[in-house]
């Protein structure tokens, strides 16, 4: 693809050399979202993830900043828990993502598979996503989507968060943009009090309540009713739940921000300290050093078999923007 060409699809898409559209060999469809899906593909061999957005579906659905936001956080993020992008770029009707591809599936569907996951488990990817949000946070980023569908493994069984639709870069101390999932928001997202960093660990209490017993704390068939269980604070605990995880989880969800494990002055670092993980060498968490409980069975390095299979569509069959409407995405271009 040149930058001379005049057509659509012979429109190049960015500045580096290294990564066009048309010298992607596009493998199969392994995701699918409101206003785009994720395709496995190949570059000179190696199976990355291309995350596709329709323009004109982002524009319909008002999701122009939240995509302005993943992108603006995906470029400056770099790291072993983080599913990390290569490149990004669009056309006349696209906005295009190349991410790693990781190979393992979601966490999601080994915890449904599994029921629920033991304290050790649990712990061991705890400490990964603890090591990841300290990282987000110290560059005064918000996740603001962990769940369960959103972690994925590799093939070695390591844990990458990805989809980084709803993080922001917090300019000031505060956002007040509702987002996230119902069960997983803090009250005081909610609330609309203004929120920060705080949240992420809020729904790291959930994600660790969720693992332990194979349901969210706060569940109900309406989303109001999950949002006056969130504000009530009232949790049922299993018996069978380790009673240091749940002294761990009680503490990470507390309504108080300002009391809540993981955004006092020693931030992460309290986490860390709690007595759930004092068998967890953390100075070997970042370097995949400990033996993942969970190794997926992958044939090869492109094994698309974790994930569900999705129809197929003409994805570049989309009609392109017009001129007014291209004026929103010209910083992708």
């Amino acid at each position: 693809m040149s930058s001379n060409a005049t057509s659509e699809e012979d429109l190049s898409i960015s500045d580096s050399p290294k990564y066009e559209i048309d010298n992607l060999e596009m493998i199969k469809t392994i995701g699918t979202g409101t206003f785009g899906r994720v395709v496995l593909c190949r570059h000179e061999g190696k199976p990355l993830a291309l995350k596709i957005l329709s323009m004109a579906d982002v524009i319909r659905l008002k999701q122009v900043d939240h995509v302005r936001n993943e992108i603006t956080v995906l470029k400056e993020v770099n790291h072993p828990f983080i599913v990390n992008m290569l490149w990004s770029g669009c056309d006349k009707a696209r906005i295009y993502m190349l991410l790693e591809f990781v190979a393992g599936g979601e966490l999601f569907s080994y915890l449904r598979a599994a029921g629920r996951f033991s304290s050790r488990t649990s712990c061991f990817y705890t400490a990964e996503i603890v090591c990841a949000l300290e990282y987000l946070h110290s560059k005064h980023i918000v996740y603001r989507d962990l769940k369960p569908e959103n972690l994925l493994l590799d093939e070695q069984g390591h844990l990458k968060i990805t989809d980084f639709g709803f993080s922001k870069k917090l300019i000031d101390s505060r956002t007040w943009t509702l987002c996230g999932t119902p069960e997983y928001l803090a009250p005081e997202i909610i609330q609309s009090k203004g929120h920060n960093k705080a949240v992420d660990w809020w729904a790291l209490g959930i994600l660790i309540y969720e693992m332990l017993s194979g349901f969210p704390p706060f569940f109900d068939d309406n989303p109001f009713g999950i949002y006056e269980k969130i504000i009530s604070g009232r949790i049922e605990w299993p018996k069978h739940m380790d009673p240091i995880a749940k002294d761990l989880v009680k503490k990470l969800l507390i309504t108080d921000r300002t009391k809540r494990l993981g955004n006092m002055r020693q931030g992460a670092e309290d986490v860390k300290r709690h007595r759930w993980f004092k068998l967890v060498d953390w100075i070997q968490v970042p370097h995949r050093a400990l033996v993942p409980p969970i190794c997926p069975k992958l044939k090869t390095s492109d094994d698309a078999s974790c994930f569900d299979d999705y129809p197929e569509i003409d994805w570049r069959s989309q009609p392109p923007l017009s001129s007014d409407q291209l004026e929103l995405f010209q910083e992708f271009q």
